[in-house]
């Protein structure tokens, strides 16, 4: 076990000292081969490394991120919260909510969390502020929001789930559809609620003209989702070969169509997908080192057995899980978490009788809190930067949508059904 405290030990030391979560991983897993006996050559290190990326089902990463900026800075964004706010802006908190279901619908493009937070927010907090909604909370709303991005498909942390789990990953995005419109609608509550307390002003109600025709400008936008899920589940192309019709769809709808974008401006979205594909692909790499001392070290099987000295009680079990997961989602990146967590945990739930399927989303929705808690809070960092709002206040005035997701979690966990009946 003193390899594993070496292991554990260095990661969170060099996660402490800022240093980037894939070199982190690496370093941790290379001092420890160094500080203990473990007999490891640094040649096969690099085999495993370059293995862990020589995935077909990985390919879809970088398409996914891909299309998901493409749709963001092609005017996708303001024409789906146009068709939102014709149908629910004259409710009580109607704008707030139609921000919502905007991050929901784009969460079916982009399949990342920040990404949604920067693709929405840069027009959903200004115009917020404009109908008199507070500040900080349309920032943390937008924040929260973007949780879902990663739960509802195609998510590309499901992806690496189901490659580490060797789950099928057509399932997983079945799995997430019912749970991601479950959070929306916490989310909603949490608008509505607040909006009520404040007694914003709702909008004007739209005619039925004024509807269609935000539908007519924005059908290209609709239509991807039904394209990308519909043509998984048709079994007319892989999730992988999804992704890159995603990107096609993507540019032909925001060069061709909506003429939002310029050969320049394509150019730079390449060049930013590209920088955020490596980064992930980095963490990939070094992941699958770690878990290589990890499996070598017989950790899980470890952190195993001491977890079924406390419990073999499955409703205990996943309520330890649940707060595991809620730690390390404050302190690891999502998808780091999943690579590594994923053959520590699989093995134990699948002895307990829960579903693997059931499992990868009880672990996704979990992580995707992770992303508005401090410190590592990616989405509150995006949102943060676009309302020129401090990290301190922000987090303060997320609690609300924090607990209402955390009540979702609870019931996702407890009620397989939610992930289970579309599979």
């Amino acid at each position: 076990m003193s390899s594993a405290l070496v292991l554990f030990g260095l990661l969170i030391l060099f996660l402490l000292l800022s240093v980037p979560v894939g070199f982190s991983l690496l370093l941790a897993s290379l001092g420890t081969i160094l500080l203990t006996d473990i007999t490891l050559p640094f040649s096969l290190l690099t085999q495993v490394m370059i293995t862990a990326n020589d995935s077909f089902p990985l390919m879809a990463i970088p398409f996914f991120i891909l299309a998901g900026v493409l749709m963001g800075r092609g005017g996708v964004s303001e024409r789906l919260l146009n068709i939102a706010n014709s149908f629910v802006g004259h409710y009580r908190g109607g704008f707030a909510i139609a921000a919502v279901l905007t991050a929901m619908f784009f969460s079916a493009i982009s399949g990342s969390g920040p990404a949604t937070v920067a693709a929405i927010g840069t027009i959903m907090i200004p115009e917020m502020v404009k109908r008199g909604y507070n500040k900080i909370f349309a920032t943390a709303l937008i924040a929260s929001a973007g949780t879902i991005g990663i739960v509802i498909p195609p998510s590309i942390p499901l992806v690496i789930y189901g490659v580490s789990s060797g789950t099928s990953i057509g399932n997983l995005f079945k799995a997430g559809i019912i749970p991601g419109i479950l959070m929306g609608f916490a989310l909603m509550l949490w608008a509505y609620l607040h909006a009520r307390k404040e007694n914003y002003k709702p909008d004007p109600k739209a005619t039925w003209k004024e509807r269609f025709q935000a539908i007519n400008k924005g059908k290209g936008a609709i239509l991807m989702p039904v394209v990308i899920l519909g043509g998984i589940y048709g079994g007319i192309f892989t999730p992988t070969e999804a992704a890159v019709v995603a990107v096609v769809y993507g540019l032909i709808l925001s060069f061709l169509v909506y003429r939002e974008l310029n050969w320049k401006q394509t150019v730079a979205i390449f060049y930013d997908s590209a920088i955020s594909t490596g980064s992930i692909m980095v963490i990939v790499a070094a992941a699958a080192v770690f878990g290589r001392i990890l499996a070598l070290e017989q950790i899980p099987n470890t952190v195993a057995a001491s977890i079924m000295q406390i419990t073999d009680n499955p409703i205990i079990f996943l309520l330890l899980v649940n707060l595991l997961l809620l730690v390390v989602g404050t302190f690891m990146e999502t998808i780091a978490a999943v690579i590594i967590l994923t053959p520590i945990l699989l093995p134990l739930s699948a002895q307990m009788g829960v579903d693997p399927i059931h499992f990868g989303i009880i672990m996704i929705v979990n992580l995707s809190l992770g992303f508005i808690t401090p410190p590592l809070g990616l989405n509150l960092f995006v949102a943060s930067s676009i309302s020129n709002i401090k990290i301190e206040p922000l987090s303060k005035a997320i609690m609300p949508g924090f607990l209402a997701l955390v009540i979702t979690l609870l019931i996702i966990t407890y009620i397989s059904w939610i992930s289970l009946v579309l599979v």
